[in-house]
């Protein structure tokens, strides 16, 4: 199930609905794409298994749970060296701040959204990312508001 185009119709709507919410029982959703539970089960599982559904979470509110700053953080680096890919990828893994991290194309080399508590809290993620390791520039975007969050258009 590497391809795109081994999902079939039935695998898609099974994946719009886990998306949208994963709460969802396995009998809402087998009854939703009209399957019995059983096959519903193995088509989530081969899904499961294939890598296509990597997890299932509940999204929460930032604000609600003390994260109410969202930066987006991007960082140029003079260094483009296997080693210092592998140091950075672990130094980004290891900041429970960072919750997605990209790998770019253009002028900026890595993008990372960091929820934090407030800016106090961001200065220190700041120096600790930049004592981390060596980076040319680090710029921050402050978000005044997500506008949309939503799942994979499948």
């Amino acid at each position: 199930m590497a391809a795109d185009k081994e999902l079939d119709r039935l695998d898609r709507d099974i994946l719009r609905l886990i998306a949208a919410d994963a709460s969802l029982s396995l009998a809402d959703i087998a009854a939703k794409v009209g399957l019995t539970p059983t096959p519903c089960w193995k088509r989530i599982r081969r899904m499961e298994q294939a890598g296509v559904i990597l997890g299932r979470v509940a999204v929460l509110d930032p604000a609600k749970v003390g994260l109410p700053v969202s930066v987006f953080v991007a960082v140029e680096t003079a260094d483009h060296s296997d080693g210092w890919l592998k140091r950075f990828a672990e130094v980004v893994a290891e900041m429970s701040e960072v919750v997605d991290a990209w790998r770019m194309s253009g002028d900026v080399d890595y993008v990372l959204h960091v929820v934090v508590p407030d800016i106090a809290a961001y200065d220190g993620f700041y120096r600790k990312l930049i004592a981390a390791l060596p980076l040319r520039n680090v710029t921050s975007r402050f978000a005044m508001e997500r506008m949309k969050a939503a799942p994979l258009p499948i």
